[in-house]
């Protein structure tokens, strides 16, 4: 259920928020009976709803045989326990959630020690629960499971002890990774990313454009781990491709730090392609969370702001568009650079995407002549491997022989190719 709290403002609609939870709960296996939005004029504290909206939640739950009700907003520790007690089944909220989506998708270790780690701490006010026949006659998986799984170490002493281990296992996995972005960023390659609101199509477009198999389903956070591979564009010998985690509305605080964290590999980049959903109805919500992220990150000034990454638009789905918005959504696109409409399901506008991912990774390029000692062969097969060499001559030297090189390159290289030793 959607609580609909008067006075709270939220860029999605009530029932497109609905939508998002059940999308949430299916994407982890879990059967949705019913689904509907709840206005709350007031607050309870001890319940979140009204007593006459506790029994109506009962009584559904009772009609539908249901185990397990999912609250999408943050219910407080006494809050969830009431509920429980009130309506006798497992109660959780969209903190609860995503951390289950998160703990069963994360395969890096990083990915499952940032998990794990906003668990202990979404747990450590949750101890104590008077609700739990219900959760031994399920047996339970992940998160969702009984106090054998979701509540291993239940004195909180333990809980602090493994949250300090966990702290400086990550710190170290940061550390490693941070290595790994200096070495990529000594590199020739450029690096594009992907980024965009979760089940915007990230995964599609990298499989399609990389040959890759990665999962690519319809479901939210099909992709949670960053996968990177190399591509060709028509100007640029090798480009790196980036697949990221989808952005959500209202990320739990929990997971903000593993969520970002994740998404550091974006600021590194020469471009990021903004996937959009254009076949949702809160695409333009969508697009507010997303540029909300990037501002958060350092890469955007502001919502609207200048990007300090160029950004192209790739407006995704169009094939699932009726005839005149899709019209509607090409007249928009005509003239703007920086917009794409494509469909990564069936490649419409793919080719057009790459031309302009090429066009700005190799914008500013200019021709160098450079010549080099004939014994250099490493940084001539460095510049004929990274720049588009238009002469390669060799001649004889004061020195000896040297090839006299004609190289167009974009400032980057030039700059990674004058650090060469």
């Amino acid at each position: 259920m959607c609580p609909d709290i008067r006075g709270q403002h939220h860029d999605l609609e009530a029932e497109a928020r609905l939508a998002e939870a059940s999308g949430l709960a299916l994407a982890i296996g879990i059967v949705v009976a019913e689904a509907f939005v709840l206005p709350v004029r007031q607050v309870r504290p001890g319940t979140l709803f009204g007593a006459g909206q506790v029994e109506n939640i009962a009584v559904a739950c009772e009609q539908n045989e249901a185990e397990l009700v999912v609250v999408d907003g943050a219910l407080s520790p006494i809050q969830q326990r009431n509920l429980e007690e009130a309506l006798k089944r497992k109660v959780i909220d969209r903190t609860g959630l995503i951390l289950e989506i998160f703990g069963e998708r994360a395969a890096t270790a990083e990915g499952r020690l940032q998990v794990e780690l906003a668990h202990l701490d979404y747990q450590q006010s949750r101890l104590v629960r008077s609700w739990t026949h219900l959760e031994r006659q399920r047996g339970g998986f992940g998160f969702l499971g009984g106090p054998g799984e979701t509540q291993i170490e239940a004195d909180r002493r333990m809980i602090r002890q493994r949250m300090g281990r966990l702290r400086k296992e990550l710190e170290q996995v940061r550390k490693t990774r941070t290595l790994h972005r200096e070495r990529r960023g000594r590199a020739p390659w450029p690096v594009i990313a992907l980024v965009g609101y979760t089940n915007a199509g990230k995964s599609t477009l990298f499989n399609r454009l990389t040959g890759e198999s990665v999962m690519a389903e319809d479901l939210l956070f099909a992709t949670l781990d960053p996968t990177m591979r190399a591509i060709r564009l028509p100007g640029v010998e090798k480009a790196i491709l980036s697949d990221t985690v989808g952005f959500i509305s209202d990320l739990p605080t929990q997971l903000v730090a593993a969520f970002r964290a994740t998404l550091e590999e974006v600021t590194g980049a020469d471009v990021i392609v903004h996937v959009r959903d254009m076949a949702n109805p809160s695409a333009g919500a969508q697009k507010t969370q997303v540029l909300q992220v990037l501002a958060d990150l350092g890469v955007v000034e502001g919502e609207g702001g200048e990007s300090t990454i160029p950004i192209v638009e790739a407006w995704n789905k169009i094939d699932l568009l009726p005839e005149e918005p899709f019209e509607e959504l090409l007249a928009v696109a005509d003239g703007e650079p920086n917009i794409v409409p494509i469909s990564a399901e069936t490649g419409e506008g793919v080719e057009e995407l790459l031309t302009r991912l090429d066009a700005l990774l190799t914008a500013g390029a200019k021709v160098h002549e450079i010549v080099l000692p004939a014994g250099e062969g490493q940084k001539i097969a460095w510049l004929h491997a990274h720049g588009q060499v238009l002469g390669d001559r060799a001649e004889e030297g004061e020195g000896g022989p040297v090839h006299r090189l004609q190289v167009r390159l974009t400032p980057k290289e030039f700059g990674r190719f004058a650090s060469l030793r």
